[in-house]
């Protein structure tokens, strides 16, 4: 065999695996899963700015979120954006912010996985004291950082369909990599 076919077929060989690795990659971005950078505070202490997270895009196609949840979302107010939240109210449940606290159905949320002390004011659209009922094929979201974060307090809730995934695993920095779960689940 020639030096230019063994050439060829090296070039051949490297093009087809390229091609099978690509389409391998774009089924799994666009259908499975899909990586997320976190931008800014409004999820700490949960995450902090410049870590890295794994969004399954297939767990929501056959079911709810749940409460506790954290997902990434398009931004209500400007879709070109993804907005990392944690859910905190479902189809059906009245949310209320009243008195630093949150309410659901008239019980006062356990938010365990908030430090201590921490306060929830009322925005823009959850009116202190106002309840409101959350409508079929929407939720509410907050960021754990409640001071710093514009969430459906602000803007309102988040239509089901602005989905896209909920957020499974940190990947980066690796000195706290790994699966991230539902701490309300974990706690039951």
């Amino acid at each position: 065999m020639s030096f230019f076919r063994k050439f060829i077929r090296v070039i051949y060989e490297f093009v087809e695996a390229f091609v099978v690795s690509a389409s391998v990659f774009v089924v799994v971005y666009l259908f499975l899963m899909q990586p997320h950078q976190v931008s800014g505070s409004s999820m700490y202490p949960t995450f902090k700015d410049k870590e890295y997270l794994l969004t399954d895009k297939i767990t929501y196609k056959r079911t709810l979120p749940k409460y506790g949840d954290v997902i990434v979302f398009k931004a209500p107010i400007n879709e070109n954006f993804d907005f990392i939240k944690r859910v905190i109210a479902l189809p059906g449940q009245t949310v209320m912010v009243k008195g630093g606290h949150v309410y659901i159905n008239d019980q006062e949320l356990a938010e365990a996985y908030l430090p201590a002390g921490v306060i929830t004011y009322a925005g823009e659209f959850l009116h202190e004291g106002e309840p409101y009922t959350v409508q079929p094929g929407e939720i509410m979201t907050f960021g754990d950082n409640r001071e710093h974060s514009s969430d459906s307090r602000d803007w309102g809730p988040v239509p089901l369909g602005n989905i896209v995934g909920r957020v499974f695993f940190r990947y980066w920095p690796t000195s706290v990599a790994g699966v991230i779960t539902n701490p309300v689940k974990a706690a039951n």
